[in-house]
């Protein structure tokens, strides 16, 4: 029998999650709430956060579990990439623990984990699960990639952001019209009211797989700018059909290089992972390639698209399986690649 603990910090979650065997327990996450006057995360702010929250969440995650500290049989520690104060709060309580249960730590890359959450299950899920290899787009606040997977452990990026993500992209749009903040599910809600073709935004042209996002930030910029000096009040007359057109720009550019590489590599398994998985338009993106191409298309529910400790949990079970553990000396890392 192996029960893992999985802890989340990397951001702004301060998350923990018991598995036993392959099958969840219970996936606890405190959000923090602190950000949203200041239009963004604060890294300072973030790490205090997760100093207040971590243990009750593992206390809450081992309660709901019905499993005590000694039946773990390792803890698995979201290393990084992410906010290097933010990760130092969750890596050195699950160091600090491991040490003091005589079990063995286990190394998670946070965007392994977001690949893997499409195999997190409670008893009673019955959802399809993806075969390898398949492709996964994850795309987040931070990052943009284009993903084979032909095993828990072995991933290949194809392609990703070569500056902004999706994710911020969205998140800057709700900025620049002032909508406040986290902007993605603002610009996400505003859209289903909107025409998505009321306005065209310009998109990039950048070879092979990588993905660009800054050049339409800095296009949409200009435009409001142009456009509200004949009408000061552009923006409220235009919101809804704004967040449409934009939020159908990024999907776009997100679908095109994903319609390539199922071309290049012939896998029709494909699965989207991330926090940007959560919009609406990406999903329906998704179900319609499933029908007009034949993709099979592998959606997360919502609980496992945003940061959470029962996709640590599910990477650190691949782990001990293969007894593949870290030493308790290993630095955690702001920026890596899978």
């Amino acid at each position: 029998m192996i029960t893992i603990l999985g802890i989340e910090s990397s951001c702004d979650d301060t998350s923990a999650a018991v598995l036993r065997d392959g099958t969840l327990l219970s996936n606890v996450t405190a959000s923090q709430q602190v950000h949203e006057a200041y239009g963004g995360v604060v890294p300072e702010l973030a790490s205090r956060a997760h100093q207040q929250h971590i243990v009750p969440v593992v206390d809450a995650a081992l309660k709901r579990a019905a499993v005590k500290r000694d039946e773990l049989s390792a803890i698995a520690v979201t290393l990084g990439p992410g906010l290097m104060g933010s990760l130092l709060v969750g890596v050195s309580f699950a160091k600090g623990l491991a040490l003091a249960l005589g079990v063995p730590l286990i190394e998670v890359n946070h965007l392994q984990g977001h690949v893997l959450a499409h195999f997190v299950r409670t008893a009673d899920d019955t959802r399809p699960t993806p075969t390898y290899p398949f492709l996964c787009l994850l795309v987040s606040g931070g990052n943009s990639q284009i993903i084979r997977v032909d095993a828990p452990t072995q991933m290949t990026i194809l392609g990703q952001t070569i500056d902004d993500a999706a994710g911020e992209a969205l998140d800057k749009c709700a900025k620049i019209m002032g909508l406040g903040y986290p902007g993605g599910p603002i610009i996400d809600r505003l859209a289903r009211e909107g025409d998505p073709h009321a306005f065209q935004f310009a998109k990039p042209s950048i070879s092979g797989l990588n993905y660009s996002f800054s050049g339409l930030k800095t296009s949409f910029l200009y435009f409001l700018r142009d456009a509200m000096q004949s009408d000061p009040q552009f923006i409220e007359h235009h919101q809804a059909d704004l967040a449409a057109s934009y939020e159908r720009t990024v999907v776009e550019i997100l679908m095109q290089k994903l319609d390539r590489a199922v071309r290049e590599t012939g896998i029709r398994q494909v699965a989207l992972s991330g926090g940007v998985s959560a919009n609406t338009a990406l999903r329906q993106a998704f179900t319609a390639r499933s029908e007009r191409k034949g993709w099979q298309v592998f959606i997360p529910p919502f609980a496992y698209t945003t940061d959470n400790a029962a996709m640590i949990a599910q990477a650190g079970y691949y782990k001990a399986l293969a007894k593949d553990f870290c030493p308790l000396d290993k630095p955690a890392f702001a920026r890596t690649s899978l």
